[in-house]
């Protein structure tokens, strides 16, 4: 009886992950090009006080004339890649964190959630951090084609290849600490915000557990993971997008380091760079995520998240 439980759970288990990369997918898919335009806006004037200044609405449209519409899903295979790995870690991992320290969701605090959102949105970073860093340089690549630069990558396994080459195995984590901190922020704010929220729409008779239910958590755990993050957001970016030079030289020693030019370059301001098209994209990422996996965990007969 006992095996026939744990052999159901590893069951459960499997199709929990099969589930949220298929809804991963679809979300990715769906919101790529405002991450693109976002990730564009971060590097926009790197530590230049001079550049001129420019908008989401203003990068958007260099892309498409400069690229075409496809020049908008530069950097995808990278980015979908990372989420077979990311979302599974940090979705699944949340919710057995979460009945490893109460067995009742309902008693659960914010505080406790907002944890075990962090700690397993680190432990998923960890993972997919190489794909993460080779969809940034690819989505900056872009923005070389339109200075008239040559590109430094052809594709994603050429990326993978040519950074290994160039900075060793270990390159693949660069920028792992700022991209650690900004899951835990981001993981911290989402997961636990759009649990707690839906079960305070549930509760106050707001809405069923049905997709307005979803919709309405989604949005406000968009907001709150896009207000603690955008900082470390940038900070990330920046520090995953640089390559070292032929003699060695970066541009930044340490997330510290670019933190502090950024902010002496461009302002305090700066750190929050990009947040607008952040939330653009995390808020219908995320109803197009949680509605996904909401459904498919009901037709495939589980319970609601």
């Amino acid at each position: 009886m006992k095996s026939g439980y744990q052999h159901g759970g590893v069951d459960k288990t499997h199709t929990k992950v099969l589930l949220t990369s298929l809804s991963a997918m679809v979300a990715e898919t769906t919101t790529f090009p405002i991450d693109l335009i976002k990730t564009r806006l971060q590097l926009h004037g790197e530590s230049l006080s001079s550049s001129r200044p420019t908008s989401a609405f203003r990068i958007g449209l260099d892309i498409i004339r400069e690229q075409g519409p496809l020049g908008l899903y530069k950097g995808l295979s990278p980015a979908i890649i990372r989420h077979l790995f990311y979302t599974p870690t940090r979705i699944v991992g949340y919710e057995h964190l979460r009945s490893v320290v109460s067995a009742d969701n309902g008693s659960l605090s914010i505080i406790s959630k907002a944890v075990v959102g962090g700690i397993s949105g680190c432990l998923a970073q960890v993972i997919a951090s190489p794909a993460d860093l080779v969809k940034v340089r690819m989505q900056a690549d872009g923005q070389m084609v339109s200075q008239g630069l040559q590109p430094r990558y052809s594709g994603t396994f050429d990326a993978f290849n040519k950074i290994v080459q160039a900075e060793g195995i270990q390159g693949l984590w660069k920028g792992v600490f700022p991209n650690i901190q900004r899951a835990f922020l981001v993981n911290m704010g989402e997961l636990a915000c759009y649990d707690h929220a839906k079960q305070f729409v549930i509760r106050s008779r707001i809405a069923e557990d049905n997709v307005y239910a979803h919709t309405l958590a989604s949005i406000m755990s968009g907001l709150a993971a896009t207000s603690l993050s955008c900082p470390a957001d940038v900070v990330k970016t920046r520090m995953m997008n640089q390559a070292a030079k032929k003699e060695g030289k970066v541009l930044y020693s340490s997330s510290y380091d670019c933190l502090v030019k950024t902010v002496r370059f461009e302002g305090i301001r700066a750190l929050w760079k990009g947040f607008f098209p952040t939330w653009a994209r995390l808020g219908p990422w995320q109803f197009v995520f949680w509605v996904s996996y909401e459904k498919f965990r009901k037709f495939a007969g589980l319970s609601s998240f």
